[in-house]
């Protein structure tokens, strides 16, 4: 026994594969990285990962209104954590008015627009950098670890996919 087991079968308002409007017809997924995902069959651990998930979710909320904290990182490792707890919860992150596109092309491997990228990018160079400068004064070691970390996110954001922009 893996202590996972396999989702049951959704009603219609809990599946989270598709937007079908109930007609069988033109089922588009919302996320096409639900189908291998498994909820955690251990009660315990289910509760530990969808407290980490909500964890997760106010740490990404910070981001929203505190410039240079990141957002999207923290959404998605809520997304990890509810994929292996609450069905649920995971639909209400991929199906978010704000956050749910960015989530759920993440999650796909379609990756970010051309214009969050261009946005992250900046921000990750006014904040990392302005912050590694004014506090490199003081602290150069520090300073310079900013300037490294600042460094890597936007390494990872231009070896991300860029989505097409949708017709």
């Amino acid at each position: 026994m893996t202590g996972v087991s396999a989702p049951a079968d959704p009603t219609p308002d809990e599946d989270l594969r598709t937007d079908d409007p109930g007609d069988g017809a033109g089922r588009t997924p919302l996320d096409p990285g639900l189908e291998n995902d498994l909820v955690v069959a251990n009660p315990v651990v289910r509760g530990v990962l969808v407290a980490l998930g909500w964890t997760a979710v106010a740490l990404g909320a910070i981001g929203v209104v505190l410039p240079g904290w990141p957002t999207t990182v923290w959404l998605l490792v809520a997304a990890y954590f509810f994929a292996r707890s609450s069905p649920r919860f995971l639909r209400w992150l991929v199906t978010h008015r704000v956050f749910g596109p960015f989530v759920r092309d993440i999650r796909a491997g379609l990756g970010l627009p051309a214009r969050a990228k261009a946005f992250a990018i900046s921000m990750i160079v006014l904040f990392a950098g302005s912050s590694s400068v004014l506090v490199g004064l003081a602290r150069p070691l520090i300073g310079g670890v900013i300037a490294v970390v600042g460094g890597i996110g936007i390494a990872y954001i231009l070896r991300m996919p860029t989505r097409p922009p949708r017709a």
